[in-house]
């Protein structure tokens, strides 16, 4: 069975390489360009269960009829959205620094959030120049110059409409209370120096989630996959080998 792996707002299916290059040697994997990033086509006003539609149409069109998915950040909580919107579709979760909800609870949150973020842009910058201090800032001590510079490639890849689109989507998301409900194998991977999807959520969310399994990585920022490749791939090695 498949392994899809899908990317955070500044990723792009290469995103997965360190999986692509080693984890495939014992499974099929396949990385996902959500829409608008890669070249696919953009989707105007992206919604959870839009981008959720689009990954099963993805998987139709490979005649794929139930895969494992692989997420990282937005793209554990597209993962998550299709988990629940078309529960036959998903053998198992890889949910990889990666929240149940978007923080904060008011709509007052949610602007300032979305402000801050397309500030820059608004400002005149470009997606290259935001990546070249932003992708430095979510990583961590263990990230190698390999895989920040592949990360800003990523990002500065990304076409500014894509983003400010996705940006927005991001703030919408809530399956706090569905998480519960998952009857599903499901692995959560949290990085230690990770500030967008802290550790202590992440482990917070293994806690809700009947027969989930919880790790943490020490060293690694908000691109856990990327940044610690090896440690990542023995844990999905294991966790796959355990669902038989």
């Amino acid at each position: 069975m498949p392994i899809i792996c899908m990317h955070g707002i500044g990723g792009d299916s290469s995103s997965f390489r360190p999986q692509l290059e080693k984890l495939s040697d014992d499974y099929p994997v396949i990385s996902w360009n959500m829409p608008g990033y890669g070249g696919s086509e953009r989707l105007e006003n992206p919604t959870f269960p839009k981008l959720a539609e689009r990954l099963i149409a993805f998987l139709d069109a490979l005649s794929i009829d139930k895969a494992h998915l692989c997420g990282q950040s937005i793209g554990g909580m597209v993962a998550m959205e299709t988990a629940c919107l078309y529960p036959d579709r998903v053998a198992s979760l890889a949910l990889v620094g990666t929240t149940s909800a978007f923080g904060g609870r008011d709509d007052s949150f949610k602007d300032r959030f979305i402000a801050a973020r397309l500030k820059p842009l608004d400002a005149g910058k470009t997606i290259a120049e935001l990546a070249e201090s932003f992708v430095t800032d979510i990583t961590g001590p263990v990230a190698g110059p390999e895989a920040i510079a592949s990360a800003k490639a990523s990002m500065a890849a990304v076409p500014e409409e894509t983003y400010r689109d996705i940006i927005r989507c991001l703030t919408t998301f809530n399956r706090r209370n569905d998480i519960e409900d998952f009857d599903l194998p499901v692995c959560l991977i949290a990085g230690e120096h990770d500030q967008n999807a802290p550790a202590k959520t992440m482990a917070s969310m293994a806690a809700k989630i009947k027969g989930s399994e919880y790790h943490e990585v020490k060293g690694a920022g908000h691109l856990i996959n990327l940044e610690a490749g090896e440690e990542t791939n023995a844990i999905l090695r294991a966790f796959y080998g355990r669902l038989g």
